[in-house]
Protein backbone atom coordinates (compact mmCIF):
# COMPACT_ATOMS: atom_id res chain seq x y z
CA UNK A 1 0.00 0.00 0.00
CA UNK A 2 2.88 2.58 0.56
CA UNK A 3 4.21 2.22 -2.97
CA UNK A 4 1.32 2.53 -4.38
CA UNK A 5 0.49 5.90 -2.57
CA UNK A 6 4.00 6.97 -3.09
CA UNK A 7 3.28 6.35 -6.80
CA UNK A 8 0.19 7.78 -6.84
CA UNK A 9 1.66 10.65 -5.31
CA UNK A 10 4.70 10.99 -7.79
CA UNK A 11 1.84 10.75 -10.80
CA UNK A 12 -0.12 14.10 -9.24
CA UNK A 13 3.34 15.47 -8.74
CA UNK A 14 3.58 15.48 -12.81
CA UNK A 15 0.49 15.67 -13.81
CA UNK A 16 -0.50 19.19 -11.62
CA UNK A 17 1.41 22.46 -10.45
CA UNK A 18 3.19 22.28 -6.92
CA UNK A 19 1.33 25.71 -6.19
CA UNK A 20 -2.29 26.52 -6.21
CA UNK A 21 -3.70 28.91 -8.13
CA UNK A 22 -5.14 31.92 -5.82
CA UNK A 23 -8.76 30.91 -6.83
CA UNK A 24 -9.33 27.45 -6.36
CA UNK A 25 -12.68 26.23 -8.19
CA UNK A 26 -15.36 23.88 -7.99
CA UNK A 27 -15.23 21.10 -10.53
CA UNK A 28 -17.63 18.69 -11.08
CA UNK A 29 -17.30 15.34 -12.18
CA UNK A 30 -20.29 13.67 -14.53
CA UNK A 31 -19.67 9.43 -13.81
CA UNK A 32 -17.51 9.83 -11.51
CA UNK A 33 -18.45 6.06 -10.23
CA UNK A 34 -17.09 4.38 -13.81
CA UNK A 35 -14.03 3.37 -14.84
CA UNK A 36 -12.54 6.43 -16.11
CA UNK A 37 -14.79 8.55 -13.51
CA UNK A 38 -13.17 6.75 -10.07
CA UNK A 39 -9.52 7.36 -11.32
CA UNK A 40 -10.23 10.50 -12.64
CA UNK A 41 -11.53 11.70 -9.51
CA UNK A 42 -9.03 10.36 -7.56
CA UNK A 43 -6.37 12.28 -9.57
CA UNK A 44 -8.48 15.73 -9.10
CA UNK A 45 -8.29 15.23 -5.36
CA UNK A 46 -4.74 15.82 -5.05
CA UNK A 47 -5.03 18.81 -7.60
CA UNK A 48 -4.58 22.01 -5.48
CA UNK A 49 -6.34 24.55 -7.91
CA UNK A 50 -9.75 22.63 -6.73
CA UNK A 51 -11.64 23.70 -3.58
CA UNK A 52 -14.94 21.67 -4.19
CA UNK A 53 -15.18 18.21 -5.92
CA UNK A 54 -18.49 17.03 -7.10
CA UNK A 55 -18.63 13.65 -7.99
CA UNK A 56 -22.23 12.92 -9.84
CA UNK A 57 -23.44 9.16 -11.22
CA UNK A 58 -26.40 7.41 -11.58
CA UNK A 59 -25.36 4.97 -8.75
CA UNK A 60 -22.51 4.38 -5.82
CA UNK A 61 -21.31 8.00 -5.98
CA UNK A 62 -21.82 8.56 -2.19
CA UNK A 63 -19.41 5.76 -1.63
CA UNK A 64 -16.76 7.02 -4.12
CA UNK A 65 -17.03 10.13 -2.64
CA UNK A 66 -16.46 9.37 1.07
CA UNK A 67 -13.82 6.79 0.16
CA UNK A 68 -11.86 9.72 -1.89
CA UNK A 69 -12.81 12.55 0.67
CA UNK A 70 -10.00 10.34 3.36
CA UNK A 71 -7.05 11.71 1.39
CA UNK A 72 -5.15 14.93 3.03
CA UNK A 73 -5.43 17.17 0.80
CA UNK A 74 -7.89 20.35 1.25
CA UNK A 75 -10.32 20.16 -1.36
CA UNK A 76 -14.00 19.36 0.12
CA UNK A 77 -15.63 16.14 -2.09
CA UNK A 78 -19.13 15.71 -2.31
CA UNK A 79 -21.23 12.72 -3.58
CA UNK A 80 -24.60 12.71 -5.55
CA UNK A 81 -26.84 10.54 -7.48
CA UNK A 82 -30.01 11.67 -9.61
CA UNK A 83 -32.47 11.25 -6.31
CA UNK A 84 -32.98 14.59 -4.40
CA UNK A 85 -32.08 16.71 -7.68
CA UNK A 86 -28.46 15.56 -7.48
CA UNK A 87 -27.37 16.72 -11.12
CA UNK A 88 -28.34 19.92 -10.37
CA UNK A 89 -26.71 20.29 -6.87
CA UNK A 90 -23.59 18.57 -8.77
CA UNK A 91 -23.43 21.25 -11.07
CA UNK A 92 -24.29 24.62 -9.61
CA UNK A 93 -21.29 26.87 -9.11
CA UNK A 94 -19.42 24.59 -11.12
CA UNK A 95 -16.22 26.30 -12.86
CA UNK A 96 -15.50 23.47 -14.81
CA UNK A 97 -17.31 20.05 -15.68
CA UNK A 98 -15.64 16.92 -17.17
CA UNK A 99 -17.69 14.49 -18.34
CA UNK A 100 -16.51 10.98 -18.75
CA UNK A 101 -20.03 9.19 -18.49
CA UNK A 102 -21.04 7.00 -20.92
CA UNK A 103 -20.31 2.58 -21.59
CA UNK A 104 -17.32 1.27 -22.97
CA UNK A 105 -15.59 0.21 -25.79
CA UNK A 106 -15.30 -3.86 -26.05
CA UNK A 107 -13.76 -6.10 -28.61
CA UNK A 108 -14.66 -5.60 -31.99
CA UNK A 109 -16.49 -1.85 -31.18
CA UNK A 110 -15.44 0.97 -32.70
CA UNK A 111 -16.08 4.11 -30.93
CA UNK A 112 -18.65 5.04 -33.52
CA UNK A 113 -20.53 1.85 -32.27
CA UNK A 114 -20.83 3.67 -28.67
CA UNK A 115 -23.10 6.25 -30.31
CA UNK A 116 -26.83 5.51 -29.62
CA UNK A 117 -26.26 5.00 -26.13
CA UNK A 118 -23.69 7.46 -25.39
CA UNK A 119 -25.17 9.88 -27.22
CA UNK A 120 -28.35 10.20 -25.36
CA UNK A 121 -26.22 10.07 -22.02
CA UNK A 122 -24.19 13.12 -22.93
CA UNK A 123 -26.79 15.18 -24.30
CA UNK A 124 -28.94 14.96 -21.10
CA UNK A 125 -25.85 15.70 -18.95
CA UNK A 126 -25.57 18.56 -21.86
CA UNK A 127 -28.58 20.00 -20.69
CA UNK A 128 -28.31 20.01 -17.81
CA UNK A 129 -25.21 21.99 -18.00
CA UNK A 130 -26.89 24.75 -19.83
CA UNK A 131 -29.21 24.87 -17.06
CA UNK A 132 -27.25 25.12 -13.77
CA UNK A 133 -23.66 26.24 -14.96
CA UNK A 134 -24.04 27.66 -18.24
CA UNK A 135 -20.50 29.46 -18.11
CA UNK A 136 -18.37 26.29 -16.96
CA UNK A 137 -15.61 24.86 -19.05
CA UNK A 138 -17.17 21.91 -20.07
CA UNK A 139 -14.38 18.85 -21.11
CA UNK A 140 -15.73 16.04 -22.94
CA UNK A 141 -14.51 12.67 -22.71
CA UNK A 142 -17.51 10.49 -23.46
CA UNK A 143 -16.93 8.86 -26.80
CA UNK A 144 -17.38 9.22 -29.78
CA UNK A 145 -15.67 12.49 -28.81
CA UNK A 146 -15.77 13.64 -32.90
CA UNK A 147 -19.68 13.38 -32.65
CA UNK A 148 -20.18 14.17 -28.44
CA UNK A 149 -18.58 17.41 -28.47
CA UNK A 150 -21.05 18.84 -31.18
CA UNK A 151 -23.80 17.36 -29.35
CA UNK A 152 -22.79 19.30 -26.19
CA UNK A 153 -22.97 22.39 -28.36
CA UNK A 154 -26.08 22.04 -30.50
CA UNK A 155 -27.68 21.38 -26.85
CA UNK A 156 -26.49 24.76 -25.49
CA UNK A 157 -27.44 26.40 -28.68
CA UNK A 158 -30.98 25.06 -27.99
CA UNK A 159 -30.53 26.76 -24.40
CA UNK A 160 -29.20 29.76 -25.78
CA UNK A 161 -25.93 29.85 -23.68
CA UNK A 162 -23.29 28.17 -26.36
CA UNK A 163 -19.68 29.81 -25.59
CA UNK A 164 -17.20 27.75 -28.27
CA UNK A 165 -14.85 29.18 -26.44
CA UNK A 166 -15.90 27.05 -23.33
CA UNK A 167 -16.34 23.39 -24.59
CA UNK A 168 -13.51 21.38 -25.26
CA UNK A 169 -13.00 17.64 -26.59
CA UNK A 170 -10.49 15.74 -24.21
CA UNK A 171 -7.89 14.53 -26.83
CA UNK A 172 -4.96 14.46 -24.17
CA UNK A 173 -4.03 10.92 -24.24
CA UNK A 174 -3.35 10.95 -27.74
CA UNK A 175 -0.74 12.98 -27.07
CA UNK A 176 0.43 11.16 -23.92
CA UNK A 177 0.23 8.00 -25.92
CA UNK A 178 2.24 9.78 -28.64
CA UNK A 179 5.34 10.68 -26.40
CA UNK A 180 5.38 7.16 -24.71
CA UNK A 181 5.01 5.40 -28.49
CA UNK A 182 8.25 7.23 -29.68
CA UNK A 183 10.16 6.93 -26.41
CA UNK A 184 10.22 3.38 -27.16
CA UNK A 185 11.44 3.77 -30.70
CA UNK A 186 13.52 6.55 -30.36
CA UNK A 187 15.12 6.77 -26.67
CA UNK A 188 14.55 9.67 -23.96
CA UNK A 189 12.23 10.54 -21.35
CA UNK A 190 8.70 9.91 -22.58
CA UNK A 191 8.27 14.01 -21.31
CA UNK A 192 10.57 15.61 -23.07
CA UNK A 193 9.41 14.22 -26.24
CA UNK A 194 6.86 16.16 -27.85
CA UNK A 195 4.14 15.17 -30.59
CA UNK A 196 1.37 17.24 -32.20
CA UNK A 197 -1.55 15.47 -32.32
CA UNK A 198 -4.39 17.15 -34.90
CA UNK A 199 -7.56 15.63 -36.14
CA UNK A 200 -9.90 14.25 -34.13
CA UNK A 201 -10.07 11.26 -31.13
CA UNK A 202 -10.55 8.01 -33.03
CA UNK A 203 -8.95 5.89 -35.84
CA UNK A 204 -7.52 7.73 -38.74
CA UNK A 205 -9.42 11.18 -38.09
CA UNK A 206 -6.30 11.23 -35.31
CA UNK A 207 -3.19 12.75 -37.18
CA UNK A 208 0.37 12.35 -35.29
CA UNK A 209 2.28 15.05 -37.13
CA UNK A 210 5.68 13.38 -36.19
CA UNK A 211 7.84 15.83 -38.98
CA UNK A 212 7.44 18.33 -36.21
CA UNK A 213 8.71 16.28 -33.36
CA UNK A 214 12.58 17.34 -34.47
CA UNK A 215 13.18 13.26 -34.96
CA UNK A 216 13.48 11.52 -37.96
CA UNK A 217 11.32 8.19 -38.92
CA UNK A 218 12.03 5.44 -41.53
CA UNK A 219 8.83 4.84 -44.10
CA UNK A 220 8.58 2.36 -41.79
CA UNK A 221 8.82 3.48 -38.40
CA UNK A 222 6.53 6.02 -39.69
CA UNK A 223 3.72 3.56 -40.71
CA UNK A 224 4.34 1.65 -37.54
CA UNK A 225 3.48 4.84 -35.25
CA UNK A 226 1.33 6.48 -36.92
CA UNK A 227 -1.49 2.77 -36.87
CA UNK A 228 -0.17 2.25 -33.09
CA UNK A 229 -0.99 6.17 -32.27
CA UNK A 230 -4.24 5.57 -34.31
CA UNK A 231 -5.21 2.56 -32.71
CA UNK A 232 -3.78 2.22 -29.75
CA UNK A 233 -6.97 2.03 -27.33
CA UNK A 234 -7.61 -1.23 -29.20
CA UNK A 235 -4.23 -2.46 -27.88
CA UNK A 236 -5.90 -1.78 -24.10
CA UNK A 237 -9.22 -3.27 -25.08
CA UNK A 238 -7.25 -6.59 -26.12
CA UNK A 239 -5.52 -6.74 -23.34
CA UNK A 240 -8.31 -6.26 -21.13
CA UNK A 241 -10.10 -9.16 -22.67
CA UNK A 242 -13.16 -7.16 -23.14
CA UNK A 243 -13.68 -6.66 -19.64
CA UNK A 244 -12.79 -2.78 -20.51
CA UNK A 245 -11.21 -0.43 -22.53
CA UNK A 246 -8.49 2.70 -21.76
CA UNK A 247 -9.95 3.92 -18.06
CA UNK A 248 -6.55 4.87 -16.34
CA UNK A 249 -4.36 6.39 -19.05
CA UNK A 250 -7.64 8.02 -20.25
CA UNK A 251 -8.43 9.42 -16.70
CA UNK A 252 -4.56 10.65 -16.48
CA UNK A 253 -4.93 12.69 -19.25
CA UNK A 254 -8.13 13.87 -18.81
CA UNK A 255 -6.81 15.37 -15.27
CA UNK A 256 -3.68 16.77 -16.87
CA UNK A 257 -5.90 18.63 -19.67
CA UNK A 258 -8.44 19.51 -16.50
CA UNK A 259 -5.57 20.98 -14.35
CA UNK A 260 -4.51 23.17 -17.39
CA UNK A 261 -7.62 24.36 -17.66
CA UNK A 262 -8.19 25.37 -14.18
CA UNK A 263 -4.79 27.16 -14.41
CA UNK A 264 -5.35 28.77 -17.17
CA UNK A 265 -8.70 29.62 -16.29
CA UNK A 266 -8.87 30.66 -12.97
CA UNK A 267 -5.82 30.96 -12.30
CA UNK A 268 -4.74 33.12 -14.89
CA UNK A 269 -1.71 31.73 -16.11
CA UNK A 270 -0.58 32.74 -19.33
CA UNK A 271 1.11 30.41 -22.63
CA UNK A 272 -0.87 27.38 -21.43
CA UNK A 273 -0.98 25.31 -24.94
CA UNK A 274 -2.83 21.85 -24.91
CA UNK A 275 -4.45 19.78 -27.87
CA UNK A 276 -8.17 19.69 -27.94
CA UNK A 277 -11.07 19.02 -30.03
CA UNK A 278 -12.88 22.64 -30.56
CA UNK A 279 -14.77 24.42 -33.24
CA UNK A 280 -12.18 25.28 -35.03
CA UNK A 281 -11.61 27.88 -38.59
CA UNK A 282 -9.03 25.31 -39.47
CA UNK A 283 -11.10 23.63 -41.51
CA UNK A 284 -14.35 24.98 -41.82
CA UNK A 285 -14.30 26.44 -44.97
CA UNK A 286 -14.69 22.41 -46.02
CA UNK A 287 -17.58 21.55 -43.59
CA UNK A 288 -15.50 20.71 -40.74
CA UNK A 289 -16.54 22.75 -37.64
CA UNK A 290 -14.57 20.98 -35.28
CA UNK A 291 -11.03 20.11 -35.25
CA UNK A 292 -8.20 18.92 -32.65
CA UNK A 293 -4.91 21.26 -32.88
CA UNK A 294 -2.70 22.63 -30.45
CA UNK A 295 -4.80 25.75 -28.57
CA UNK A 296 -3.73 28.38 -26.14
CA UNK A 297 -5.93 28.86 -23.34
CA UNK A 298 -6.82 31.92 -21.46
CA UNK A 299 -9.37 33.56 -18.63
CA UNK A 300 -11.94 32.59 -21.40
CA UNK A 301 -10.69 29.12 -22.76
CA UNK A 302 -10.19 29.04 -26.04
CA UNK A 303 -7.47 31.91 -26.24
CA UNK A 304 -5.68 31.08 -29.81
CA UNK A 305 -6.03 28.17 -32.25
CA UNK A 306 -2.92 27.35 -33.22
CA UNK A 307 -2.52 26.25 -37.42
CA UNK A 308 -1.07 22.92 -38.66
CA UNK A 309 2.19 24.14 -38.93
CA UNK A 310 4.46 22.64 -42.40
CA UNK A 311 3.02 19.26 -43.28
CA UNK A 312 5.07 16.39 -45.01
CA UNK A 313 3.17 14.65 -47.85
CA UNK A 314 2.65 11.95 -45.86
CA UNK A 315 0.87 13.94 -42.79
CA UNK A 316 -1.11 15.90 -45.71
CA UNK A 317 -2.43 12.55 -47.10
CA UNK A 318 -3.28 11.24 -43.45
CA UNK A 319 -5.68 14.88 -43.04
CA UNK A 320 -6.84 14.02 -46.40
CA UNK A 321 -8.07 11.00 -44.95
CA UNK A 322 -9.11 12.01 -41.66
CA UNK A 323 -11.40 15.04 -42.77
CA UNK A 324 -14.21 13.46 -44.52
CA UNK A 325 -14.55 10.95 -41.10
CA UNK A 326 -14.59 14.02 -39.30
CA UNK A 327 -17.63 15.80 -41.30
CA UNK A 328 -19.38 12.43 -41.46
CA UNK A 329 -18.66 12.21 -37.23
CA UNK A 330 -19.79 16.11 -36.51
CA UNK A 331 -22.85 15.82 -38.70
CA UNK A 332 -23.87 12.45 -36.58
CA UNK A 333 -24.09 14.43 -33.29
CA UNK A 334 -25.83 17.40 -34.69
CA UNK A 335 -28.83 15.24 -37.07
CA UNK A 336 -29.34 13.29 -33.75
CA UNK A 337 -29.63 16.49 -31.15
CA UNK A 338 -32.03 17.57 -34.42
CA UNK A 339 -33.85 14.41 -34.08
CA UNK A 340 -34.61 15.10 -30.23
CA UNK A 341 -36.11 19.06 -31.12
Amino acid sequence: MFVTTRSIASTAKRAFSTSAVSNAAKVAVLGAAGGIGQSLSLLLKQNPNISDLALYDIVNTPGVAADISHINTNSKVTGYVPENNGLAKALEGSNVVVIPAGVPRKPGMTRDDLFNTNASIVQGLADACAQYCPTAHILIISNPVNSTVPIVAETFKARGVYDPKRLFGVTSLDVVRASRFVSEVKGGDPKDIHITVVGGHSGVTIVPLLSQSGKSFTQEELDALTHRIQFGGDEVVKAKDGKGSATLSMAFAGARFANSVLEATVGGKRGIVEPTFVESPVFADQGVEFFATNVELGANGVEKIHPLGKLSAYEEKLVEAALPELKKNIAKGKSFVASKQ
